[in-house]
């Protein structure tokens, strides 16, 4: 089978286009032919060697993927040969065909293509985990998503509407990405690059802060994000896109009684009953129309390296999906 696979960390160009050889299930697995992939920054954190993990090489990128099982190890109850499947995993998800455990393996409901079930797997369950597990997000309370016109923002912008959020604050880098969150129901938007941007998320609360804020850029705009939280605000980290790392002063958040909480999705991963009844939500908030999803681009495999650079130049919006073959 053809796959993406690294032998060394670097750039886009270490991403090698090879041939490997076909996984062959047993015990409880299951092998899915692939017909879609999921592209995160969870993916370049690999390539680069900054992933919150060590990468073992050599390493085939890839945490979701989107297709038909194929063939079951002797030990499946759960899964059947023709099932349309999504699935979540820790490896492997850049190729023609993809092994794993049945436990992680969910149906894909009528009406859902396998372009957009892939997008719920890593950002549709993060920015469902990190507004209601980690957020612990209230009805009526205000949200700030940064990248708000990226793939979990985008999500998270219409996610934090359906779990009862007053009002969602969406920053982004150009008015055309403004627009897309406030399509997807954002309330207020503001242009982080723009100098004062923390201070006109601060006007948008009248002064208060923001309860639950998104944050995955890291550097300057982590410390002042920190600074738009409400009393009792809580701020999720689940990146650092910027590679800059960022310092604080702990004592800072006790005057309010603020948090600052860090989100890793294989954790999420690890507790099989909770991937499973979140992910199921979220598609049927798709097949009921309550959520829209976005597929910014789809490229075939092959073209890894260049979806890498678009991705990391921020020049995507929405969902990157790769599809095997030609």
């Amino acid at each position: 089978m053809k796959a993406v696979q690294i032998d060394k960390f670097g750039g886009p160009e270490v991403l090698q286009y090879v041939e490997l050889n076909k996984p062959m299930p047993k015990g409880n697995e299951v092998l899915i032919e692939v017909k879609a992939i999921g592209v995160n920054y969870a993916d370049t954190a690999r390539r680069e060697g900054q992933y919150v993990v060590e990468t073992t090489l050599p390493y085939v990128l890839g945490g979701e993927v989107a297709g038909i099982v194929v063939a079951v190890g002797e030990d499946v109850t759960s899964v059947s040969i023709g099932s349309k499947v999504v699935t979540i995993m820790e490896s492997g998800g850049y190729a023609e065909f993809a092994m794993v455990d049945e436990r992680s393996v969910i149906p894909i409901p009528d009406g859902v293509d396998y372009n957009h079930a892939v997008i719920l797997p890593i950002q549709g369950l993060s920015a469902y985990h990190i507004l209601k597990t980690m957020g612990r997000l209230e009805e009526g309370e205000t949200v700030l998503v940064h990248a708000a016109a990226g793939g979990v923002g985008l999500l998270a912008v219409q996610l934090a509407k359906l779990f009862g959020a007053g009002k969602v604050i969406a920053t982004a880098s150009t008015d055309e990405k403004l627009a897309l969150a406030q399509e997807m129901g954002a309330d207020v938007t503001v242009n982080y690059t723009v100098d004062g941007w923390d201070k006109e998320v601060k006007k948008a609360t009248e002064g208060k802060g923001v309860d639950v804020a998104l944050e995955m850029a890291g550097g300057d705009i982590f410390n002042k994000t920190v600074r738009c939280l409400a009393p009792f605000g809580r701020l999720v980290i689940y990146g650092v896109a910027s590679g800059e790392m960022s310092t604080m002063q702990p004592a800072e958040l006790m005057r309010r009684n603020q948090s600052v909480i860090g989100f890793f999705l294989p954790q999420i991963m690890r507790k099989p009953q909770l991937l499973q009844s979140s992910l199921l939500e979220l598609l049927q908030y798709v097949q009921t129309g309550q959520l829209k999803l976005t597929v910014g681009g789809v490229y075939p495999l092959a073209e890894a390296a260049n979806v890498h650079t678009l991705l990391q130049a921020r020049k995507t919006t929405g969902k990157i999906v790769l599809v095997p073959g030609n």
